[in-house]
């Protein structure tokens, strides 16, 4: 599946969730993720801006646990961050993990994180709270497959198109560092 995705960084979280409930979003997931990233030992998916990840998710809302396989590869970041992405939810994270390492690959990072999501029409807003050693601050991810819906959340939730981010996290963190 394609993805068009952008990121607004360091959000009132209060203030975009009146915004959504005023736009009347519907909450559809609310969850703590464990997120493992694994990469060959040459680095040759992150160094494309792509990764393989077992994601550990305990969905508050329905009081379960779940796991996902996923790869994603970037096929641009130019306005907007698109990717191409193929998830499987399987039954067992320790043996996702097992297949990812049987093909060569070897975990690079573990990501802990705190994520809500709404849906407006076709569209995904993810409020993003990570572990502060990760990521200091608190962002929404919009994920569409439609160019002009994605652009019209932007604007619904009070912002424009200059405050959206395209780059991945781990390129945001980058420039934080650097710039500090």
């Amino acid at each position: 599946m394609k993805e068009i995705e952008t990121k607004i960084i360091n959000i009132n979280i209060d203030n975009i969730r009146n915004k959504l409930k005023n736009i009347n979003a519907k909450k559809v997931k609310q969850e703590n993720q464990i997120n493992k990233i694994f990469d060959f030992p040459n680095k040759s998916l992150l160094n494309k801006k792509g990764y393989a990840r077992i994601r550990i998710v305990e969905d508050i809302i329905n009081n379960k646990h779940l796991f996902y396989m996923t790869i994603k590869q970037m096929l641009n970041q130019d306005k907007y961050k698109v990717m191409n992405e193929y998830e499987v939810e399987i039954d067992n994270a320790k043996e996702g993990e097992n297949i990812f390492k049987a093909l060569g690959l070897e975990l690079v990072q573990t990501i802990k994180k705190y994520r809500e999501s709404y849906k407006y029409k076709n569209t995904l807003i993810e409020i993003d709270i990570n572990e502060k050693s990760f990521f200091p601050f608190p962002y929404i991810e919009i994920e569409s497959s439609d160019e002009k819906e994605l652009e019209e959340v932007v604007i619904l939730l009070g912002y424009t198109l200059k405050d959206t981010n395209p780059k991945t996290i781990h390129d945001i963190l980058k420039e934080i560092n650097q710039n500090n």
